[in-house]
């Protein structure tokens, strides 16, 4: 399957989860969803068999973590673009979970959430900052 098909339904299926934590975040599917953080494995499976494929495969590629330009490289592919953005899916996703998770054990208001969520989901580490630094202001209960 060509790779801008998968990165279609990659980048548009990772919306309904997304969508459910804004909009219906005490839903039952919402919570189960969550709770057992199916979309983040779905993803994290598919980064997997895409990321053997792209190693294993025929032309087959390494990576030097530690050499930017070996990095640089790797990425000027588009399969490993994919598995590249595929990686930030899961993980903005799985962030975006854990913070609808904590500040609903804090009792924070879901409006406060929402702009962390957004931020989550479009620029990852920002996000996710701007959530560490609201929640401060609602501690757990003992």
């Amino acid at each position: 399957m060509p790779t801008t098909t998968l990165f279609t339904i990659f980048n548009t299926g990772v919306l309904l989860p997304w969508l459910l934590l804004l909009v219906a975040p005490r839903w039952k599917a919402t919570q189960q969803m969550v709770h057992t953080q199916w979309p983040v494995l779905i993803l994290a499976a598919a980064y997997l068999t895409l990321l053997a494929m792209a190693m294993l495969g025929p032309g087959g590629f390494s990576l030097d973590f530690s050499n930017f330009d070996s990095i640089k490289a790797a990425f000027a592919k588009e399969e490993v673009m994919l598995i590249g953005w595929i990686h930030f899916l899961a993980f903005d996703l799985a962030v975006g979970m854990w913070e609808l998770r904590d500040a609903q054990r804090r009792a924070m208001p879901h409006l406060w959430l929402v702009p962390c969520l957004v931020f989550t989901l479009m620029f990852g580490p920002v996000g996710f900052l701007l959530y560490m630094g609201i929640r401060t202001r609602y501690p757990l209960a003992h």
